[in-house]
């Protein structure tokens, strides 16, 4: 059976290099995959590409919230059989695109593997997150590092001096220069990087 897969992380714990590397593993056994990116994030000058900080890149097919995925991925496995759909930065789903992609999981029998944030730098649950988290088949935490060597499970916005930003809107796409991964304690107190004496 087709299976619904969540896996999140903070920032920087190379949700999109595994996912390049899955599929890279179906394409060297002869099978074809499917790649999702959200419109929305423009961070890289190849917008229509998925690609990782280590330099691995894909292209993939676009979305936006007005997107029928269902209807997206049923055309696109007419048109040339694929084997698994792969989707970054899934916090962007609205709750009605987890829906349907759940329906092509169930209907069609595709597996689906999401990846992205929980939550957001204030610590909410992301819209497609949450809805992700209430029905994925199978959710799975991608670690990665605090800069005190704990697990980092929150994100943090940043200012360009690197300095804590505790508002503003849920969205702002940005990179390493805009957000760090900190552990729970260090997130609460906003420290971004060790205190100097």
């Amino acid at each position: 059976m087709a299976k619904l897969y969540f896996n999140y992380s903070a920032m920087n714990a190379g949700k999109s290099t595994i996912l390049l590397q899955s599929s890279y593993n179906y394409h060297e056994r002869g099978m074809r995959t499917l790649l999702l990116k959200p419109a929305i994030d423009t961070r890289d000058c190849a917008h229509g590409n998925i690609v990782s900080r280590i330099g691995l890149t894909a292209e993939a097919d676009l979305f936006t919230p007005e997107t029928n995925l269902e209807k997206h991925i049923h055309k696109a496995h007419v048109a040339n059989p694929i084997n698994c759909v792969l989707l970054d930065e899934a916090q962007f789903l609205t709750e009605d695109q987890v829906w349907q992609l759940s329906r092509v999981a169930d209907e069609m029998r595709l597996p689906i593997m999401c990846y992205g944030l929980r939550t957001d730098f204030k610590g909410k649950l992301f819209p497609g997150s949450a809805a992700l988290l209430a029905i994925a088949d199978v959710i799975k935490e991608i670690k990665t590092l605090c800069w005190c060597g704990r697990k980092a499970t929150m994100t943090l916005r940043v200012s360009k001096t690197g300095a804590a930003v505790t508002r503003g809107a849920q969205v702002e796409i940005g990179g390493n220069d805009r957000y760090v991964s900190l552990c729970r304690q260090h997130w609460v107190a906003k420290e971004t990087r060790p205190v100097t004496s």
